[in-house]
């Protein structure tokens, strides 16, 4: 991909900024040092976490790929460039929770770190104007958001991917809480992962200890930030 060439910027998000390139099937993703919480109130900078979160999210598409499941992912270009699929991204935040924790322990008057029954999956429209509302599949279909061929290959895709990262996660002494991840339509109509698979995306907690080691760290002041972040993607390389 050396040959790629970079272009106008087309995006840029609270992490990322999305360049078009001169292939009209990729893109450049460009990961930042930038880190917000409760939907942008909060900014600050995280030291070093575009180049983790760019190099982290890699390793983790790879793995899923390996278990089949489709990703934007092509190739990483540098500490902070990665080539994806050019996709269009379906407007919703999906999440899987398997810990009770943040919002959903607010929400329903659930203490943080009970283990859930079973994963439980949210929808939340992706708009920051709106503050990303939690939204069902009866509106995400009435509203045009996605089909329902198109909710089902989401919801297959997001407990796939549940289940591959907390196998992996614990392998590393790491339990998974919860994590949010996005979907593309390819030009064909295609359903595949996107976006990215990070401690700003992830609530990971020690095995042992529970100690936070996520952008939690960032959102309630609790300190270590960076050193959370380098932890975790340590953790990662072992293996």
């Amino acid at each position: 991909m050396s040959d790629l060439k970079k272009l106008n910027q087309i995006y840029e998000g609270k992490a990322k900024k999305v360049f078009a390139t001169d292939s009209p099937d990729l893109y450049i993703v460009e990961y930042k040092d930038d880190a917000t919480a409760f939907n942008g109130l909060k900014h600050g900078t995280i030291a070093g976490k575009g180049v983790i979160n760019n190099k982290m999210s890699n390793l983790m598409f790879a793995l899923l790929e390996k278990h089949g499941v489709k990703t934007h992912f092509v190739e990483q270009l540098s500490d902070r460039e990665t080539v994806v699929k050019a996709v269009k991204i379906v407007p919703l935040e999906i999440i899987i929770r398997n810990v009770a924790a943040g919002s959903f322990s607010k929400r329903y008057g659930v203490e943080e770190g009970t283990a859930l029954k079973c994963p439980t999956l949210e929808f939340s429209l992706k708009d920051d104007a709106l503050n990303d509302p939690l939204i069902n599949d009866s509106h995400i279909i009435a509203l045009g958001v996605a089909t329902e061929k198109e909710l089902d290959d989401i919801r297959t895709l997001a407990y796939k991917v549940n289940d591959v990262l907390k196998e992996f996660f614990l392998s590393i002494g790491v339990k998974l809480i919860d994590f949010k991840i996005e979907a593309g339509r390819l030009p064909s109509g295609e359903i595949i992962l996107a976006d990215e698979i990070s401690p700003d995306t992830c609530r990971f907690w020690d095995a042992k200890t529970n100690e936070k080691l996520d952008k939690d760290r960032f959102r309630r002041d609790l300190g270590g930030v960076e050193e959370a972040y380098q932890e975790i993607f340590k953790r990662i390389n072992s293996k």
